[in-house]
């Protein structure tokens, strides 16, 4: 893998990256360890849903679930990226603390120069789908350096 496909030069080294962003009805935080047991409720009780939302077609998430531990692992990686700026996952969530989803902000491996963002949510939370991505779409096109025509999101 080239440089650019590994996330180096993703985001300019000025650029502040966002730490928050308040929907309409959701807010986002970057994605931690200490969401784990809450992330792991979420995407685990609806695995059917989220596989089902564009973008997540793959292998993700496995239909057998995955340990607390290996949980924590893929949140460990998801927080590094977001240090290194090679990546950026925030958690999606509802109130105060409860997580109803993830958004996922990485470059293109499969289309250098380009962003591939992905975001599910918890099938009782299906009615948000389309306004997290409307409003992220906004977000991205607005406050991040990315040209919006380099903007796949969700596959599309």
């Amino acid at each position: 893998m080239d440089d650019d496909q590994q996330g180096f030069g993703f985001v300019p080294d000025g650029f502040e990256v966002p730490r928050a962003f308040a929907g309409d009805g959701f807010r986002l935080e970057p994605l931690g360890p200490q969401h784990n047991e809450r992330d792991l409720a979420a995407w685990s009780g609806s695995v059917e849903h989220v596989r089902a939302t564009c973008g997540f077609s793959g292998g993700w998430p496995p239909p057998e679930g995955m340990s607390a531990e290996a949980n924590l692992a893929d949140l460990v990686r998801h927080a590094r990226d977001f240090e290194e700026r090679s990546g950026f996952t925030y958690s999606v969530l509802e109130g105060e603390d409860e997580v109803i989803g993830c958004l996922y902000v990485y470059p293109a491996r499969e289309r250098p120069g380009r962003v591939r963002v992905n975001s599910w949510v918890r099938a009782d939370r299906a009615y948000l789908d389309a306004p997290v991505r409307a409003a992220v779409g906004r977000w991205l096109r607005e406050a991040w350096p990315f040209d919006a025509e380099r903007i796949d999101y969700g596959g599309r």
